[in-house]
Order: C-alpha cells, then sequence, then structure tokens
C-alpha cells in the first residue's frame, strides 16, 4: 500500500518536473524567479510525515539533478532535498496548528526554499563551483524568497488536494 501511495505521486511529480523545465524556466523574472518544482516538492513534504517527506525530497532531488539547467554534480541537489524535505516536513508534523493554517504553511516552504538555495550554494562552494560574487548570491535569496511568497499561496490549495488524492486523507486547506 506504501508504494502504491509512490506509484501514484511519481506521474504527479513528473508533469511538474516538466512544467517547471519546460515552461517555468523560460520565463525571464528579475532577481532570480522561482522553482514551480522546488516549491511543490516542499509543500508535499509539509503535509506529510517526515519519512515520506525524506522520500519525496530524495525522488525530487534526482529528477532536479537530471535537469538541463542544473549546476553541480550529480547528487547534489539529492542531498539538499533530502535534507530540506524532511527537515520541513519535520516542522510540520507534529503541529496541527501548522499544517491547518495556509500562511504557516506558505512561510515553510518559503524558508525551505531559501534554506534550500544556500544549501546548494554553499555545498557548491566546498565542491569548488563558481557562483559569483556574495552580493550576486544574496539577491538571487531575495529575489526567490519573493517569487516564491506570490507562487506557494498559489499553488497551495492544489498541492493539497492532490497531496489529500494520493494519500487518502481530508484535506484541510
Amino acid at each position: 500500500m506504501f508504494s502504491r501511495r509512490f506509484l501514484f505521486s511519481f506521474p504527479i511529480f513528473l508533469v511538474v518536473f516538466l512544467l517547471q523545465e519546460g515552461f517555468v524556466t523560460q520565463m525571464r523574472l528579475p532577481a532570480g524567479g522561482f522553482s514551480l518544482f522546488l516549491i511543490f516538492t516542499l509543500i508535499w513534504a509539509a503535509m506529510s510525515t517526515p519519512e515520506i517527506g525524506a522520500l519525496t525530497g530524495f525522488g525530487a532531488g534526482l529528477l532536479m539533478d537530471l535537469s538541463q539547467t542544473a549546476l553541480g554534480p550529480m547528487g547534489h541537489w539529492t542531498l539538499v532535498m533530502i535534507l530540506t524535505s524532511f527537515t520541513v516536513s519535520f516542522l510540520s508534523y507534529g503541529d496541527d496548528h501548522v499544517r491547518a493554517n495556509p500562511l504557516n504553511i506558505t512561510f515553510l516552504v518559503i524558508i525551505g526554499v531559501v534554506i534550500s538555495q544556500f544549501a546548494f550554494a554553499l555545498l557548491g562552494l566546498l565542491l569548488g563551483e563558481n557562483l559569483g560574487s556574495v552580493q550576486q548570491v544574496l539577491f538571487i535569496l531575495v529575489g526567490t524568497a519573493f517569487w516564491s511568497g506570490i507562487v506557494t499561496p498559489l499553488i497551495l490549495p492544489l498541492v493539497s488536494r492532490l497531496h489529500a488524492l494520493v494519500f487518502g486523507t481530508a484535506s484541510r486547506i
């Protein structure tokens, strides 16, 4: 039964990944834009248990590593997404006030997006990647937080319904 849920969620993640790669990466937004796939994954993790959040992060990280626009070595995004998805799901797991309030999930996802981008940059530096100046990195982090704050409330009801459909739980948002 557990594997069946992941079998049902894989096409959903694949469609969002293809939307990210085919449409969102073509948009030229100021200050770095946003990652629809990253936001979707962190919302999904926020509504899941920590174990499912870590597995979701693993699958999403693998897809992000396969992206044409991914920088860094294979496994870089996978490590970051496992850690970030587990952390987001762990922080929202025990408290029903977090899961029931869309504003809390939005803030948790925005913080998760910024932390995952920062962790990716920090691990990239440790692996010898050239990222640019500190000012550029901070500008992109702030821009990503801004765009994530706009996009997250827009897709939150859809992700909540899809999560409830796959896992058979009542949607609270």
